[in-house]
C-alpha cells in the first residue's frame, strides 16, 4: 500500500463541544498521522466554494451555512492507504449506521452535525488539501 495524504475536517459541532483532541488521538490510535492542522472560521462563501460539488443538492446551504457557524479544524493526515483509513476511523456518515468505536457513533449529533469531514478519493483530496494547505504548512 502507498502512503497518501488526505483531508480532514473537525466540524463545527465537535469543535463547539472541544473534541478536537478526542478525535485527533483516534486518528493517530488508527495509525494517521497529522502533518499539518490549523483552526480555521470559514465564511458561507467559503464553504459554497469547498462543497460547490453538492451546489445541486437539497442540503447544499444548509451544509455551507454550518460549516460556517462556528470554528472547524482542518487537518492534513498522512499514512497507508489513509483515504480509506480515515473513513473507516469515522465511520457511516448517519451516525446510527456507524460501527462501534468510529468517530461518528461516538460523537455525531445527527446525519447532518456528524463531527468529521475526509476525502473521498485521491482527486477529492487533493483538490480538499490544496484549497486549505500550502505545502510550506505541511510537516510530514
Amino acid at each position: 500500500m502507498a502512503i497518501q495524504r488526505t483531508l480532514s475536517i473537525i466540524k463545527p459541532d465537535a469543535t463547539r463541544r472541544n473534541l478536537t483532541g478526542a478525535i485527533n488521538q483516534k486518528l493517530e490510535k488508527a495509525g494517521l498521522r497529522i502533518i499539518a492542522q490549523k483552526r480555521i472560521k470559514l465564511s458561507k462563501e467559503q464553504a459554497g466554494i469547498f462543497y460547490l460539488v453538492h451546489k445541486e443538492r437539497p442540503f447544499y446551504d444548509e451544509l455551507c451555512s454550518f460549516m460556517a457557524s462556528e470554528p472547524i479544524v482542518v487537518q492534513v493526515l498522512e499514512g497507508e492507504d489513509a483515504i480509506m483509513l480515515n473513513r473507516k476511523v469515522m465511520g457511516a456518515t448517519n451516525p446510527v449506521e456507524a460501527g462501534e468505536g468510529t468517530i461518528r457513533k461516538e460523537f455525531a449529533l445527527s446525519i447532518g452535525e456528524n463531527s468529521i469531514h475526509g476525502s473521498d478519493g485521491e482527486t477529492t483530496a487533493d483538490f480538499e488539501i490544496g484549497y486549505f494547505f500550502s505545502g510550506l504548512e505541511m510537516a510530514g
